[in-house]
């Protein structure tokens, strides 16, 4: 056994659980996804995460760019913007404080 290494528990990353999606905002996600995926809209999507914000990205093949990425920032400088869906040259298309009313406000079949 190795007397040098030592595990750290009190990582200042570990300590800070929003650095992802909370497990109902992810359900409200993969629920919208689902939706989608069932009537040939979205194929696949990614999840990318740094120390800014999380963003799951929607892509109608794996060969092209994501559609859509629904993301959360971590510390945003304005409220209505923690919560917001870009399009893929980043061009933010909808926000909201709340993930569920950015979900429900927004129409999904008109969305370009």
């Amino acid at each position: 056994m190795n007397k040098n290494l030592k595990l750290v528990i009190n990582n200042t990353f570990a300590k800070n659980k929003n650095f992802f999606f909370e497990k109902h905002e992810l359900k409200s996600i993969l629920n919208l996804y689902a939706r989608m995926v069932s009537n040939g809209s979205w194929k696949d999507y990614g999840l990318a995460i740094s120390s800014k914000q999380v963003t799951f990205s929607v892509f109608k093949n794996a060969t092209e760019n994501a559609v859509y990425m629904i993301c959360k920032k971590f510390k945003p400088v304005n409220q209505n913007l923690k919560y917001s869906i870009t399009d893929s040259n980043g061009k933010i298309l909808n926000n909201s404080s709340s993930l569920e009313s950015l979900i429900l406000k927004t129409n999904w079949k008109k969305i370009k």
